[in-house]
């Protein structure tokens, strides 16, 4: 690339010809040095609060960008969404929000698209997003617009009491964004005015409300709750039909009766219903505390176990003796066979269990964020997965904001209040139970649910972060 340069001592005589030419030269250079322009849509991108969707952007005129770097952030250079580097992804660098939420769409890269998916769209996603393409010293990019919109739960109308000699009828309903639109109307859909409104944001940033109205006796009894979210031009309605004996008579107290008598019928009955629920969940908890019992009376001898290095990520560094492992800040060069992982920082143990009861413990040694338990052999070694039992994962992990969580889909929170630093892994093949035990006090941490065991070897599995060392128990 050209440098220029203006000396200020040589434009006393002619300063502005000198600028003139400068000006020209400058932007005639940076014409001839563009090789393309990144573009995205002309119009924000709209995505619905708990599904995908696709920030599009791409190079014009269509060229390749795999050996480009590609850059998703917000609104600083280092808020890092997703980053494409140097021929792979990169996730080092992309902040938490975002771990395990986005993928660079690598299908058309060849023809210039670098168009990013989000999973899982959450309100605090919405905003602008900079999709950054660098080749060399040449760089561009563009500027995207996402709207985040939510549709919330069904109406829910109840009756509330007697009021101005009608009845205060309520529409509730949660999940909203942006703010909705709410309307009461009759059954011939003329709009009916509501007595009173009230919207608030819960704590997820979506939108709850509750509106009232006030039905007279033989006016307007079939009415409807009908709420709206602009942004999406779509509704929700719920539909009730006020009965005469709700309205007061001549003896107000009559009408009050009925209505206490219902509510206290609709009491016996949820009351009932949750009485049962609870003899189910305390039948429940002593079967599953059985359970434990007859596991822990039966558990076999702890299993010596090493670690597979033909599995390991490029950057996990494994001991000699294959019983300790740690995750290096730098990736290696070790031969890339079928079995390695090659996107997730994730280990295999050598020894395989097709029956019978095993156990082995992982004691942590190093590190804030890791995962252990066991993976069955056949589990995907290239690109990324979920962590779960339905893609053959079962373990726990402590997360990125020092959470314990296990891996079920979707993740089970553990109420600990840290995390133990050894943990006892228990496998029962015949019966399809995984078991996590802490090796210090004996304290169950958590039991997947029953389920049948692939007819495939189950082997160790680890998980690890920067900075984090697990080491496999003699």
């Amino acid at each position: 690339m050209k440098v220029l340069s203006f000396c200020p001592s040589s434009a006393v005589s002619a300063s502005l010809p000198g600028l003139i030419i400068f000006f020209i030269t400058y932007h005639i250079h940076k014409l001839e040095s563009a090789q393309f322009s990144v573009t995205g849509p002309g119009h924000p991108v709209t995505a619905v609060v708990g599904e995908a969707t696709v920030l599009p952007c791409h190079l014009s005129p269509r060229m390749s960008a795999v050996n480009m770097e590609v850059r998703w952030f917000r609104s600083q250079f280092s808020a890092v969404v997703h980053l494409y580097r140097d021929g792979q992804d990169q996730y080092r660098e992309q902040m938490p929000d975002y771990h395990g939420k986005t993928e660079l769409l690598k299908d058309g890269i060849m023809d210039g698209n670098v168009s990013l998916q989000i999973l899982n769209i959450r309100r605090s996603d919405e905003g602008q997003y900079h999709c950054f393409v660098k080749d060399d010293v040449f760089y561009e990019e563009a500027i995207l617009e996402l709207k985040v919109a939510a549709l919330g739960s069904n109406p829910l109308i109840s009756v509330e009491s007697h009021q101005d000699g009608g009845i205060r009828v309520v529409c509730q309903s949660a999940g909203w964004y942006p703010e909705p639109k709410v309307l009461w109307r009759d059954l011939s859909g003329q709009e009916l005015p509501s007595l009173s409104e009230a919207k608030s944001l819960g704590d997820s940033g979506l939108f709850e409300t509750e509106n009232s109205i006030i039905i007279k006796e033989r006016s307007n009894q079939n009415l409807s709750c009908w709420i709206r979210n602009t942004f999406l031009n779509q509704e929700k309605e719920s539909t009730v039909y006020i009965a005469d004996f709700f309205f007061p008579r001549v003896n107000p107290w009559i009408v009050a009766l009925s209505v206490i008598l219902l509510v206290l019928f609709v009491c016996f009955i949820g009351l009932t219903v949750y009485l049962f629920k609870m003899k189910g969940k305390h039948l429940g908890e002593i079967n599953d505390l059985q359970r434990e019992l007859d596991w822990r009376r039966n558990i076999v001898c702890p299993v010596n176990v090493t670690l597979d290095p033909d599995t390991a990520h490029p950057q996990l560094v494994l001991s000699d003796d294959r019983k300790s492992v740690r995750c290096g800040d730098t990736r290696q060069n070790p031969p890339d066979n079928p079995e390695r992982f090659d996107t997730e920082p994730w280990v295999l143990g050598c020894e395989g269990f097709t029956s019978g009861r095993h156990c082995w413990e992982v004691e942590v040694v190093a590190g804030r964020y890791w995962a252990v338990g066991m993976a069955r052999e056949s589990v995907r070694r290239k690109g990324r997965i979920s962590h779960s039992p339905e893609e053959g994962i079962w373990a726990v992990e402590r997360g990125w904001w020092g959470q314990f969580q296990a891996l079920t889909s979707p993740e089970t929170p553990l109420p600990l209040s840290r995390a133990p630093s050894r943990i006892r892994v228990c496998l029962d093949c015949d019966r399809g139970q995984v078991t996590f035990i802490g090796a210090g006090d004996e304290a169950p941490i958590f039991t997947f649910p029953p389920g049948p065991i692939p007819g495939e070897r189950i082997r160790p599995w680890l998980r690890l972060w920067p900075g984090s060392q697990l080491s496999l128990c003699p």
